[in-house]
Formats: C-alpha cells, sequence, structure tokens
C-alpha cells in the first residue's frame, strides 16, 4: 500500500467512523488526517520532480556521450593503427604535398630534444643531426648551434 493509499484509507476510515468533528478529539484527528493529506500531496510532487530530474539528467548523459564519441572520432582521424606494422602513425600533409613530422628511422637510435631560446619550440633530432651540429627552429627560423661530445672522452 503506497502513502497516498494509506491516507487515502485514514480519511475513509475517519468518515466511515462518523468521527463528530465538534468534540476536541474529533477536531485533533480531522486535522493530523488534513495535515497527513496535504504532506502526501507534496510527496507526490517531489517524487514527480525527482522522476522528472532523473529523466533530464540520463538524457544529458547521454548527449555527453555522444560528445565525447564524436571528439574522440575527430581525434583517432589524425591518429590511425595500421595493423600491419603494428604501429601508431601521425602524420598529416599539409597543403604543399610535404608530410609534416619527422621519420626517426630505427628504434633504436637515440632522440635528442632541444627547447629554442627564442621562441621556446621543442625540437626533436636524431645522432645524425646533433653530429651536423646545428639545426634551424622550424617555428622561428633561429639556427641552433651544439656539439657532440662523447661521454667517453669525458671519463
Amino acid at each position: 500500500m503506497t502513502i497516498c493509499e494509506k491516507s487515502a484509507y485514514l480519511k475513509g476510515l475517519m468518515d466511515g467512523l462518523q468521527l463528530s468533528t465538534e468534540t476536541n478529539e474529533g477536531k485533533m484527528i480531522a486535522a493530523i488526517v488534513d495535515l497527513l493529506g496535504d504532506i502526501t500531496k507534496r510527496l507526490k510532487d517531489v517524487e514527480e520532480t525527482t522522476i522528472a530530474i532523473s529523466d533530464e539528467l540520463d538524457e544529458i548523459e547521454e548527449d555527453l556521450d555522444a560528445i565525447e564519441d564524436f571528439i574522440m572520432d575527430e581525434e583517432d582521424e589524425d591518429e590511425f593503427y595500421d595493423e600491419e606494422d603494428e604501429d601508431w602513425d601521425d602524420e598529416e600533409e599539409c597543403d604543399c604535398g610535404c608530410e609534416e613530422g619527422f621519420e626517426f628511422g630505427d628504434e633504436d637510435s637515440t632522440i635528442y630534444e632541444v627547447e629554442c631560446p627564442v621562441c621556446g619550440e621543442v625540437i626533436n633530432f636524431d645522432e645524425e643531426t646533433l653530429e651536423d651540429g646545428a639545426i634551424a627552429c622550424p617555428n622561428c627560423g633561429e639556427n641552433l648551434e651544439f656539439s657532440f661530445e662523447d661521454d667517453e672522452d669525458e671519463e
């Protein structure tokens, strides 16, 4: 039996008992039954509102999931998995037809990283570039010079 049904049952019971609302006890019981009826109506409104809010939250969650899937699909267009090589490729073609990015060759080669002091661009390069002694910043064109000293010579 729900709260609404119980409240209606008490009201019917009070009417069926034909309690006199002229006596103090009858007035008290009638006021309690009316109060229970009001509380029941409010509780029903709260339950309906809660259900509506829950439904709205479910719809928002579905929308957020769709947005997340859309964003993840856009990122997947930039990075794709090549099943034959089992490598991640992140190469895009620019307007001039050349490929952006840098192939570092075999996986055993050491990759160096330097930050351009002018623009702050982080530049990655391999040992061959290090042996050349200089590299131009692809962002600002600043010529960065460095020397390759073997750690074994220092010992």
